[in-house]
């Protein structure tokens, strides 16, 4: 009868373990590939235009996966970039929400005026989260242009991968 009970308790466990391996599992990631993509489909978008853009892609804990800086884009554009990456990732919005709360839709003031004085905050448009239906990936952050252009380039590296975040 110990046997028994004793098996009947190891198969509990394993299952149990088995279940929570596979929760781990189901976690999309940000992954090297689509961070590829996204930064492609960005560069595409900068090109038409004649964009020199640097563009950056963090996973869900703000940490870089991949980066890439235009032929002839601005030097600072590189740190803007990973600076507007990171604020979209930790705090799970875009940047242009970021000045909103920081300057107000009028830029003559908005709720939370100090946000823009936090050391290594970036208030610019550009940095756009990157999600699924279900989970938070990272963000995108793109800068080489005015902030509405280095908001439409990120948002044409979404596009380009918009079948991979459903």
């Amino acid at each position: 009868m110990n046997i028994k009970l004793f098996a009947a308790g190891l198969a509990l466990i394993g299952s149990t373990l088995s279940i929570q391996a596979m929760a781990f599992e189901s976690q999309p990631v940000m992954n090297l590939d689509t961070a590829q993509k996204i930064a492609a489909g960005c560069q595409d978008e900068a090109s038409k235009h004649g964009w020199k853009m640097s563009v950056s892609i963090v996973d869900g804990g703000a940490n870089p996966i991949y980066f890439h800086r235009a032929d002839g884009a601005y030097i600072g554009s590189g740190e803007i970039a990973n600076m507007k990456a990171q604020n979209s990732a930790k705090m799970q919005m875009p940047t242009s929400l970021l000045d909103e709360f920081a300057f107000g839709k009028d830029k003559k003031g908005g709720p939370a005026p100090g946000i823009a004085h936090i050391p290594g905050f970036i208030t610019l448009a550009g940095g756009l989260p990157i999600k699924t239906s279900k989970a938070f990936l990272g963000a995108v952050g793109v800068s080489g242009g005015m902030p509405h252009e280095d908001e439409a380039c990120a948002q044409a590296g979404l596009e380009a991968v918009k079948s991979l975040l459903k």
